[in-house]
């Protein structure tokens, strides 16, 4: 995204020099500011027991999908990932998705990550629902949303907890809470037909296909949106009734600023070669773009003027910030 004009939100050139001359004085202080609040990205994705072949591969695939794409396509290190399965063995594949793995996982992030980083989750693979009690089915016992909320309790980031199993309703109520956002593949514990969503949920972060307002990177809204799009047409390309209605619960607004990258919030990782001064503007592009993404979570609740008043200034400064690190990435001087 590098330019002042937005698709649907009625921003002209109007006023640009007058926001133009404001941009000069968002300086280095600003981009110090917000290097001091980035963070990393933590990625766990369990993909549990297939129970047949057709199930096993699929479900390792997409996990798979999701893995590759946070390390190779938005730069995720790789001591940052870990993908637990029903087998082990692949490349991608960091160890069984046995309840004491899966545990020592998210204990490894609860003493690693801080308040400024974020912790993306996804769990793949068969749900049940007896009772009070939701699970995910893997070799060996089950876990529950219940035990996945205590392993969440110490854990200080934020959180983008996506759960693509059958029957996996319940557990929004369950997982979530302050600074996370919370993605189901069905809308309770009775929808227990296998569910398709993780496969169009994998699509939407690994290709192409999902990034709504062309920034380069997918936010875990735009992958639920996407997702329930194409289950939905999925099911109506089959002429079958809809039998998974995917939820989320974002009530703070954050799934739009969640993002499978760098700090959660870059999809582009910065170059390793970049100077401290394209560094710094790397920082800053990123919290523009948090702002506007914020912003725009907010849109449906404001008026058009003040929408538009608040977006402009921030649309021009990011434009500004993009040419200024193509001239200091092609050689400009400082």
């Amino acid at each position: 995204m590098g330019c002042a004009q937005e698709k649907g939100d009625g921003v002209n050139g109007k006023g640009i020099g007058r926001w133009l001359g404001l941009a000069l004085g968002f300086t280095t202080l600003t981009a110090s500011a917000a290097a001091a609040q980035a963070g990393q990205t933590y990625v766990i994705v369990v993909s549990g027991i297939g129970g047949e072949p057709q199930f096993s591969e699929a479900f390792m695939a997409w996990g798979a999908q999701i893995v590759e794409a946070a390390q190779s396509k938005y730069g995720v290190p790789a001591s940052n990932i870990t993908f637990l399965a029903e087998k082990a063995g692949a490349a991608t594949v960091t160890g069984e998705a046995r309840k004491e793995n899966v545990e020592e996982a998210f204990a490894d992030v609860a003493a690693r990550a801080t308040a400024a980083d974020l912790l993306f989750v996804v769990l793949i693979g068969h749900g049940s629902f007896r009772g009070e009690e939701s699970r995910i089915n893997l070799p060996g016992p089950d876990l529950s949303a219940q035990e996945f909320a205590r392993l969440l309790d110490p854990v200080k980031a934020r959180v983008a907890f996506t759960n693509t199993t059958s029957a996996s309703g319940e557990w929004l109520k369950v997982i979530a809470g302050e600074n996370r956002a919370v993605v189901t593949s069905t809308k309770s514990g009775m929808e227990r037909n296998e569910s398709v969503f993780g496969r169009f949920f994998a699509d939407a972060l690994a290709k192409d296909v999902a990034d709504i307002d062309k920034d380069g990177r997918v936010s875990l809204k735009e992958a639920f949106d996407y997702a329930s799009a194409e289950v939905k047409r999925h099911y109506e390309g089959d002429k079958r009734l809809l039998t998974e209605h995917a939820q989320i619960v974002d009530s703070a607004s954050i799934a739009a600023r969640m993002f499978l990258g760098a700090g959660g919030a870059a999809g582009v990782a910065v170059p390793a070669d970049a100077s401290p001064e394209v560094r710094a503007l790397y920082t800053k592009k990123q919290d523009l773009e948090e702002r506007i993404a914020a912003l725009r979570a907010r849109r449906d609740s404001m008026e058009a003027a003040q929408y538009q008043a608040e977006l402009e200034p921030l649309l021009i400064e990011l434009a500004r910030t993009d040419a200024e690190i193509r001239r200091r990435s092609n050689g400009g001087s400082s």
